[in-house]
């Protein structure tokens, strides 16, 4: 029996593809659905309708290959905006977010009532929060969201890309100096100088990836864009290496919230020497400064740039 809702997408144009399927999409109520019929794996639609629209659809594939692919979505309900999404708009909602430690980087594709189910919150209390900050006045956030990729990129390579490479090392000399000293009274110090090593040895070369190959490509991208032409000799494809980078992102994000939970919120004890206080304020301002950079990448750059890419393909 042929499906009620079906798309061909093989009979368009390649520029007319995605745009007609999320228009397709975004006419089902919940509950309905659509067939869509491909000539090669949908995996990318996937990808950028699960970043453009959240967590509101099943995916399930009723042919896979080789010759055309065949995949009915179903639209499971609205879902709202996602913590990313929040956090992007208007940089004041972070601050809610952080408040009641709701992660809005590594974590920011869960909606505010997921991540708030997750950690037994509120929901309506935090909602309510988040609709006071938009009444604020004299308040002007940076305007992260408005800037282009190139731009961005290159901002998160000069301000925290550089606190990194500034701070890191000096953070690393500390947790082994603290846990030399102090180890004996306090056995966590070890976990904790561990934790930092991993960081570190996580941090350097995905800060080289980024900026020896990802960045560029970004940048490259950006300069096609402006110049209305397509990304002509470019040829990566942007999803697996965006891919990469979010998971090495959630990676350090674990490190830094098994330090948080393992020093107590960064309590020092009575016998903290200077050098232990000042390892427990770096490390918290690092985290700090690493949630806001993630952000930045993960629900500003990174969803940016797929769509830039998929812009210059058609």
């Amino acid at each position: 029996m042929p499906e009620q809702n079906l798309l061909d997408v093989t009979v368009l144009e390649p520029r007319q593809k995605h745009p007609t399927i999320f228009h397709r999409f975004d006419a089902l109520t919940q509950g309905q659905d659509l067939t869509i019929l491909n000539d090669h794996g949908p995996k990318p639609l996937y990808y950028q309708l699960l970043a453009e629209r959240g967590d509101v659809f099943s995916w399930e594939y009723l042919e896979q290959g080789p010759q055309q692919w065949r995949v009915r979505i179903t639209h499971s309900g609205q879902a709202g905006e996602t913590l990313g999404q929040l956090a992007a708009k208007d940089g004041r909602k972070a601050q809610v977010f952080k408040k009641y430690g709701l992660d809005f980087c590594c974590g920011g594709k869960k909606t505010v009532r997921e991540a708030c189910a997750e950690k037994g919150l509120d929901a309506a209390k935090i909602e309510q929060e988040l609709q006071q900050t938009g009444q604020e006045k004299n308040s002007h956030p940076i305007p992260y969201d408005d800037w282009s990729p190139a731009f961005l990129a290159d901002y998160i390579v000069n301000t925290h890309h550089r606190y990194i490479k500034k701070n890191l090392p000096e953070i690393r000399a500390y947790a082994g100096k603290v846990m030399k000293v102090h180890g004996a009274g306090h056995p966590e110090l070890e976990t904790v100088c561990e934790l930092v090593e991993n960081i570190y040895n996580d941090l350097v070369p995905h800060l080289e990836t980024e900026e020896k190959i990802l960045f560029p490509y970004i940048k490259e991208l950006s300069a096609a864009a402006e110049g209305g032409s397509p990304a002509t000799g470019v040829t990566m494809a942007v999803l697996n290496p965006i891919r990469r980078m979010e998971i090495e992102h959630q990676t350090v994000g674990r490190y830094l919230s098994t330090l948080r939970t393992l020093t107590d919120d960064y309590t020092l004890p009575a016998d903290a020497c200077a050098s232990y206080t000042l390892l427990y304020r770096l490390l918290e301002d690092f985290e700090e400064d690493l949630h806001l950079h993630v952000h930045l990448e993960n629900n500003i750059l990174f969803p940016k740039t797929l769509e830039l890419e998929n812009n210059l393909s058609l």
